[in-house]
């Protein structure tokens, strides 16, 4: 493939295809390059790259990994500014990643893939996007599960006459001073958006239909010397990598054990008593289900700002949308003229599943929607030959950093290139009862923990009340299954 400079046409033909220049993306693209791969095309339909840190640009937003455990192993930054990394600087991190590592001549911005299709008498993809069409050998899906954003269908949404935009949307253009603001979800966006406007606002209206588990999070500025020792002696920033990585593993090892939750729901229930004075408060922002069954959310900030004279929390789900106001569920009417939702991704069903065919002209989501959504070991799909998804079903971890387990799918990923190359092997398909015996084994690993039986519906579990997020155990543990490609767990064709 001919080098580019992001913009432009599309080649007739690629041998690697990867959809997403997010983290996984960035990270299969260089993986690739060092090994010697160079026609590679990345297409990414938003005009930077970064995914989910180009895309959600909300006041506050930041990771809640710490700063030295939020980065590539083989890619450190030693002058993170602040314990936990904000979106700025995590967005301008891994575009300093795709300049240092040479990887944007492989990258096509504003590109947005609109159907994948598997040829068989081409033994490809054909590639429909944007920019026009394509044909890969492989193709590597990276866009993750939390890119389209979900907006409850309440009665009269459309009625509304004020500005309404979602976390991951957010609206730079309108002025929120003054504004009477509601805040529509309690999950990781919200608890940092609303300590970030409520100086500003007029009045500020919080709907919770569920409260989360939050836990204290202490936020300092990273000192001048720290950065300078980092980066003179690269092993200091690896041990504090590895003091912030091993807790989080201890912490994933006893959440998949419900009785464990009772430690974590003390220091929780602690912390909300420490920060909020008023009983009937504190009664509202209790959950009512076991620490863990949700995701776990860290602030210092969310209960203080709960508490101030222009805020208001609504225990209570909105109900309908009227032309000037929100109703909750027991018809508690807001006016406002602000409505701004904060109620997470379409995770139900992955937004790849209906862009992708494989053999026979089969849609992916049709093929989850009758077996279930599932992968072998996170990445191969039964009966879409030559297809490797990155961040696919149940690779998110219960309390660790995502980019450990990218980077281990991404290793696999690149084992099964070599061998197939090394076997000339042009098609490679995962075999379906492959596929079946590693989900039996993860239905297993999730039975009876606090994910499935915690007295909660997440956005972990389908409709079934199957787990098709969580990867059911720690990082190391997911390395180790996906340490190498096996090649009797797929056909391979010459």
């Amino acid at each position: 493939m001919q080098p580019s400079d992001g913009a432009g046409r599309l080649p007739a033909q690629t041998d690697i295809a990867i959809v997403g220049a997010g983290i996984a993306g960035l990270n299969m693209a260089i993986a690739l390059k060092q090994a010697g791969y160079e026609d590679v095309l990345v297409i990414e339909r938003a005009d930077e790259v970064g995914g989910t840190w180009e895309a959600n640009t909300y006041p506050g937003c930041q990771c809640d990994i710490p700063s030295n455990l939020y980065s590539y192993s083989f890619a450190p930054k030693p002058d993170w500014s602040r314990t936990f990394p904000s979106q700025p600087e995590i967005w301008a991190y891994l575009r300093k990643v795709a300049d240092d590592f040479g990887v944007r001549p492989h990258i096509r911005l504003g590109c947005e893939l609109i159907e994948a299709v598997w040829e068989e008498p081409e033994r490809s993809w054909r590639l429909e996007t944007s920019l026009g069409s394509t044909r890969a050998r492989l193709l590597i899906p990276a866009i993750g599960n939390l890119c389209e954003p979900s907006i409850p269908d309440v009665p009269g949404l459309e009625s509304f006459e004020g500005a309404a935009f979602h976390t991951a949307r957010w609206d730079h253009d309108h002025d929120l001073s003054g504004r009477r603001v509601a805040v529509v979800g309690t999950g990781a966006s919200v608890i940092q958006v609303v300590p970030n406007i409520q100086p500003q606002v007029a009045s500020l209206t919080v709907f919770q239909r569920t409260p989360p588990w939050i836990f204290p999070q202490r936020i300092r500025q990273v000192r001048s010397g720290e950065q300078r020792l980092f980066r003179l002696l690269p092993a200091a920033q690896r041990a504090v990598r590895a003091v912030s990585f091993w807790p989080r593993e201890f912490m994933t090892s006893r959440l998949t054990h419900r009785r464990m939750g009772v430690v974590f729901s003390s220091a929780a229930r602690m912390h909300l008593k420490r920060e909020v004075a008023d009983p009937e408060l504190r009664r509202k922002l209790t959950p009512d289900y076991a620490v863990g069954c949700k995701r776990m959310l860290l602030s210092g900030e969310y209960y203080p700002a709960l508490q101030k004279a222009n805020v208001e929390l609504i225990a209570e789900a909105v109900a309908e949308v009227r032309p000037d106001g929100v109703v909750s569920a027991n018809g508690h009417e807001r006016k406002v003229d602000t409505i701004i939702w904060g109620t997470g991704f379409r995770t139900a069903r992955m937004p790849i599943g209906n862009l992708i065919r494989g053999r026979e002209g089969r849609l992916l989501d049709d093929v989850w929607l009758e077996n279930g959504t599932r992968a072998l070991r996170g990445t191969a799909i039964a009966g879409f030959p030559n297809l490797f998804l990155l961040g696919g079903p149940n690779t998110v971890p219960g309390a660790n950093t995502a980019i450990y387990l990218i980077e281990s799918q991404v290793r696999y990923v690149l084992d099964a290139v070599r061998k197939m190359d090394a076997r000339g092997a042009r098609v490679v398909e995962a075999r379906q009862e492959a596929v079946d015996t590693f989900n039996e084994m993860i239905q297993r690993a999730t039975a009876g923990t606090v994910w499935v039986s915690g007295g909660c519906r997440s956005w972990y579990l389908d409709h079934n009340g199957h787990n098709t997020m969580l990867w059911p155990g720690t990082c190391r543990a997911f390395r180790r299954a996906t340490e190498r490609f096996d090649p009797a767990e797929y056909l391979a064709h010459a």
